[in-house]
């Protein structure tokens, strides 16, 4: 209410309620929230109140200043490391010379604003070491949840990365740092804590781990083919329409699929029998009689994967993607013999396989006539 036509707004003063009135008056209203939601998706600011306002998105990170932005995840952690809680409440100048220090640099302990021994200074400096080891992973894992969140589902490559990397997840892990790890133990650190961060989501567990190895370039041989196999059936999904997609609408992306798929092969084998007809004495056409084989096979297991996909459609509706391959064939394979047929001087094995490419077509249109019910044969 106090940013629409009655600028007023409920309030306690004295434990008493009380009614401010705002009409005629300045103010400022400041918001702070996260911008993406425990789903991966992006929270939508709405148009009225983003026109009006400023916005600042924290976790975008400007050009020259990365730097800046990795070491407040250093700078919001302190408190939870027993050993740089200490380092908050004083000059934070020092904080950025112990930085510097396990960067390599020579910083002198006299240059410090407080007194620490050796033994203080050879401890900070370990445990801030392990610190940027883990702030690596959570900066990195920030950004692809960020470009997951802002992308949308239908350019999407893969399955959606809904891992976060906050100052949440830095400071939980921070806190169980110490200067005696070696490089494994943080390791596994990270790995238990986004090993139970995973299990909290809805799904996609398998998949957000996998993509969190592939981050951190840490995928061993079988889980590398088990990410690529994970993008493939993605893909595959995404290309029939999805979990919700009915049969039918299946049945066309198929289609469509296959319509496309073809019309690149025919452009392709236009292009080769021109190639071949230029110097088809030098030409090996073992190739072509492969090309022709495959195509044969793919018609094949195109035939009978469409009759097992008619069993679930109606017998209107089967009747009418019927027509509808029978119009893509057409379209597509027989113009593409006929240029291969009329351009290329085949041998007879080639004919052959012409001939089975037929016969492939011909199965075709026996098998998809439409499925009736048995009450209605």
């Amino acid at each position: 209410s106090l940013c629409d036509g009655t600028r007023r707004i409920e309030g306690v003063w004295k434990n008493r309620t009380k009614t401010y009135d705002m009409r005629g008056k300045k103010f400022c209203v400041v918001m702070a929230g996260n911008p993406y939601t425990e789903s991966g998706e992006a929270f939508q600011i709405p148009d009225m109140l983003a026109n009006r306002a400023d916005i600042y998105n924290l976790g975008d990170v400007l050009g020259g200043k990365e730097e800046v932005f990795a070491l407040s995840y250093i700078e919001n952690s302190l408190t939870s490391n027993p050993i740089l809680a200490p380092l908050a409440t004083r000059e934070m100048s020092d904080v950025y010379k112990f930085i510097d220090m396990t960067n390599g640099m020579n910083i002198a302990a006299t240059d410090l604003s407080h007194q620490y021994s050796g033994a203080e200074i050879k401890e900070i400096v370990a445990v801030l070491d392990k610190m940027q080891q883990v702030q690596k992973v959570v900066w990195s894992v920030n950004r692809q949840y960020i470009a997951a969140s802002s992308q949308d589902d239908k350019y999407r490559t893969e399955p959606t990365f809904k891992l976060q990397g906050s100052y949440r997840n830095m400071n939980k892990m921070a806190e169980k740092i110490s200067a005696i790890m070696t490089d494994d133990e943080i390791r596994r650190l990270i790995d238990d804590h986004y090993l139970g961060e995973s299990q909290l989501l809805t799904n996609g567990t398998e998949a957000n781990l996998l993509k969190l190895a592939e981050l951190r370039d840490c995928l061993t041989e079988d889980d590398a083919k088990r990410w690529q196999a994970i993008k493939t059936d993605f893909m595959r999904n995404k290309a029939m329409g999805g979990d919700d997609a009915d049969t039918g609408a299946k049945i066309v992306v198929q289609l469509n699929d296959l319509v496309s798929g073809i019309n690149a092969w025919r452009s392709a084998a236009e292009l080769q029998a021109i190639e071949v007809s230029e110097n088809f004495d030098e030409t090996d056409d073992t190739s072509i009689i492969e090309d022709h084989s495959q195509v044969a096979d793919a018609i094949n297991r195109l035939a009978v994967s469409f009759v097992e996909s008619q069993a679930a459609v109606s017998a209107q509706h089967s009747k009418h993607v019927s027509r509808e391959l029978s119009g893509v064939l057409e379209k597509t394979l027989f113009p593409l013999i006929k240029v291969m047929g009329g351009k290329l001087d085949l041998d007879l094995g080639t004919h052959d396989r012409m001939t089975e490419i037929s016969d492939k077509l011909n199965l075709i249109s026996q098998k998809t006539k439409p499925v009736t019910k048995p009450e209605e044969r």
